[in-house]
């Protein structure tokens, strides 16, 4: 399983440093998908494995090109920090399956978004 949750933390690197994204779009479901975790704990232990590296070397890259914009992603950050403890307990809340699906409808809806715009 070391390998495995290495490929997947390297794909969500490559994905987040390409697209911004990685969490909830690569880590979750790979831990779900390949390491047979639950949504709950694919959610907890993808949020624990971004806390830092995301926010390191990323944004370092970034920030050197002038492509970052400080105070909207400060701004982001106090929106971050407060909606993950409130998606957190929402988590909580929810069946495996419901949360599943919930996810599964907002990849769509993301999807469908991108796709028609």
């Amino acid at each position: 399983m070391i390998l495995v949750f290495i490929v997947i933390g390297f794909a969500a690197g490559i994905l987040a440093g390409l697209f911004g994204v990685g969490g909830g779009i690569i880590i979750v479901p790979a831990l779900i998908l390949l390491a047979r975790f639950t949504p709950i704990t694919a959610i907890g232990t993808s949020l624990t494995a971004l806390l830092l590296p995301v926010g390191a070397l990323g944004v370092w890259e970034y920030y050197k090109k002038g492509h970052v914009n400080i105070p909207a992603a400060l701004l982001i950050a106090v929106g971050i920090f407060c909606g993950a403890l409130i998606g957190a307990k929402l988590a909580h809340q929810m069946s495996p399956l419901q949360l599943k699906r919930a996810f599964a409808v907002f990849l769509v809806v993301v999807a469908g978004r991108m796709w028609f715009s």
